[in-house]
């Protein structure tokens, strides 16, 4: 089985639970378990914070978006939310636990450390020339769509 979608959205904080539960409900023919739905609910909950809160902070402009494209291919559900906004400097500081650019707005500096510790994969780059792209695989084992009548 293979399905794509995507979402292109405004960056701010009223649609991260729009984006989560978009993709939640996308990934539902895979036959998830809760814990599977809500490790990718909680892992794109992060990837857009990230985005909404760090890479549009210093603009606010009205042009800000978030991109997520959900990819399913097989067992595995294929996660790659972008950004146009600030980029990251330094990929490899930034994906340590407990390191973050807003200690002033009570940030704890764990969200790649959720999003990798969730998901089966992640990968995180700089989008040229500006913006993150933030890659995530999970593999829904015993996915019963095989199963299922065309």
């Amino acid at each position: 089985m293979k399905n794509e979608m995507t979402l292109i959205f405004d960056a701010v904080s009223e649609n991260e639970a729009f984006a989560r539960n978009a993709v939640a409900a996308f990934c539902v023919t895979l036959d998830p378990t809760v814990d599977q739905i809500n490790d990718i609910k909680t892992a794109v909950s992060e990837a857009v914070t990230n985005c909404i809160v760090h890479a549009y902070a210093s603009t606010q402009s009205q042009n800000d978006r978030v991109t997520i494209n959900t990819k399913i291919d097989g067992e595995s559900v294929h996660i790659v939310v972008s950004d146009t906004g600030v980029g990251i400097a330094d990929i490899e500081k930034a994906m340590q636990p407990f390191y973050t650019t807003g200690a002033d707005r009570e940030r704890s500096g764990m969200g790649f450390t959720v999003m990798e510790s969730f998901m089966d994969d992640l990968k995180v780059e700089n989008n040229s020339p500006t913006g993150t792209i933030v890659s995530m695989t999970k593999t829904i084992r015993g996915a019963d769509w095989k199963k299922k009548k065309p």
